[in-house]
């Protein structure tokens, strides 16, 4: 208990410059409250200034995705090298263990399918709802020049807004119909018109002259994994996109469809934290991929007290 007694006087310090509460390891984010950095700094990690995250989050629009089927199996694995999880609250209530102390940024935004118009789609989670799942961040899709671009931007500026009363980071990500081009021109439109809306940071594809999109971008980008690729591939594009300005990547089909995931993800790490060269990453995914085949083939022996005799 706070009393007067043995109260000592405050010693006389030297004013110096001192950068530990100014200062925040993202580009245009100086400005937030603590709340807002700090859930930032989950997802995107302070020490190298660049994340890895997960997408698991296609169900919402595909239906049970390729690799998706059982969330749990597919989940459990990949989970302790994630630094962040991008998915829905259905599957985060249902599949993903309360103990795990990877950051969540949840999707809020549906209402369409793979069998309508995809830009039909809107925010659909309340903040509340967010609140309760203690998430770090908030992801909703834009459909820059799709039919229903008003109505995705409009619900977004409302997601912004609600966003900053809460206190929680907004992702924008720029999704893409299927007749739109994924060149510097229309991605650097779309992502600059998501961060002068308020958006925090913002998802997008890499592609040619990928410099011109996060230059023009002031907030924090991370690249979108897409398709499936071969392993280099992805790796390589992976490399190419940090090379050249994004903060990180969000994969999911690149990690969760390939034949090791856990080798995928570990050589995604090593690209985007560590700058490894696609060359040297791969092997940690193939070492990975020997290692796993020869864990099954040990377990499928039987043991000598099962041998027949």
């Amino acid at each position: 208990m706070a009393d007067l007694e043995g109260l000592a006087e405050a010693r006389d310090v030297k004013t110096k410059k001192v950068e530990g509460g100014a200062h925040f390891h993202l580009r245009g984010s100086a400005h937030l409250d603590w709340g807002m950095k700090n859930r930032l700094a989950r997802i995107i990690k302070p020490d190298t200034g660049r994340t890895v995250m997960l997408a698991v989050d296609h169900g919402y629009f595909q239906g049970p995705t390729s690799g998706l089927e059982v969330m749990e199996s597919t989940l459990e694995p990949l989970i302790p090298y994630a630094d962040c999880l991008m998915l829905t609250r259905g599957i985060l209530r249902s599949s993903v263990p309360p103990g795990a102390q990877v950051p969540i940024v949840l999707r809020v935004s549906g209402g369409n399918s793979v069998l309508s118009e995809l830009s039909n789609e809107t925010w659909n989670v309340s903040v509340e709802d967010c609140i309760r799942l203690n998430v770090s961040g908030m992801a909703m899709s834009i459909y820059v020049g799709a039919p229903y671009e008003h109505q995705t931007l409009a619900a977004f500026s409302d997601l912004i807004d609600a966003g900053y009363e809460a206190g929680i980071p907004v992702l924008a990500v720029t999704a893409i119909g299927r007749d739109m081009v994924r060149d510097s021109r229309y991605l650097s439109l779309a992502t600059r018109m998501a961060a002068e809306m308020g958006a925090n940071f913002v998802k997008t594809y890499y592609c040619e002259n990928f410099e011109r999109v996060t230059g023009t971008c002031p907030v924090p980008i991370v690249m979108a994994g897409g398709k499936k690729l071969p392993e280099i591939e992805a790796l390589t594009m992976a490399h190419n996109a940090v090379t050249e300005g994004a903060t990180g990547v969000d994969m999911g089909r690149n990690i969760f469809q390939s034949d090791c995931p856990i080798g995928m993800i570990k050589a995604v790490r090593a690209v985007v934290h560590y700058d490894e060269k696609p060359q040297s990453a791969i092997k940690i995914y193939r070492d990975e991929k020997t290692a796993s085949k020869r864990g099954a083939t040990t377990a499928k022996k039987p043991s000598p007290s099962t041998k027949k005799k």
